[in-house]
């Protein structure tokens, strides 16, 4: 049994989402955030306090893109990958780390300079300025969108679960107003597939780790 340590629309979303699209059974242990303050024993299972974490038997993983590739080759007969002899190999790969560095990693500054440090510590300033940057950084997904409604190799792959996500993100940031039209469009039919709407279920379901 896969065991998934995960916050609530937190990255652990992607591998949760993952695992809801290629059916496989998992044991989901929800923590609060952040993890590394408010759950300690969690430390003693990820050093790092980050989530998520996925185990696998002996596989132990911190990265929610890696995880995703992970469970479709390993679980799901690479129903979420793309393969190398396939075309759109490289867009997928790009998608799957896109989706972390460039549109996920800006969205965390303004969580924490806007809504996580103590009131006295936090910097609208600075919290504005990455939201910014997030948005500038959306013109990649635009240029996707305008030749495809997917990410990579004009199917649904975990590239769109990686780049999703951080649309999700941006919902709970409230960025997502300022979406242009084909990402507002991207995100609704992201948002609409089962297995996510079953993903955000199990994580409202799923009874608190400590």
């Amino acid at each position: 049994m896969i065991t998934l340590y995960h916050c609530r629309d937190a990255r652990s979303f992607r591998p949760l989402w993952a695992l809801e699209e290629l059916g496989v059974p998992y044991d989901l242990k929800l923590l609060p955030f952040p993890p590394r303050f408010h759950a300690r024993d969690y430390l003693d299972e990820n050093p790092l306090g980050t989530i998520p974490l996925l185990v696998d038997g002996d596989t132990r993983m911190t990265e929610s893109a890696a995880m995703i590739e992970y469970l479709s080759m390993r679980h799901g007969d690479g129903r979420l990958s793309v393969r190398p002899e396939e075309p759109g190999y490289g867009a997928y790969l790009n998608g799957l780390v896109y989706g972390e560095a460039t549109l996920t990693f800006p969205q965390t500054l303004v969580l924490r300079y806007a809504r996580l440090e103590p009131e006295e510590r936090r910097l609208p300033q600075v919290a504005e300025d990455y939201a910014r940057w997030f948005l500038a950084r959306l013109k990649g997904l635009e240029a996707i969108l305008d030749r495809s409604a997917f990410v990579a190799a004009d199917r649904f792959t975990g590239a769109d679960i990686s780049v999703a996500y951080a649309l999700l993100l941006a919902q709970a940031l409230r960025l997502d107003g300022e979406f242009p039209g084909s990402i507002a469009g991207y995100w609704e039919r992201m948002s609409e597939r089962p297995a996510f709407a079953r993903a955000r279920a199990a994580q409202s379901a799923a009874p608190a780790s400590v």
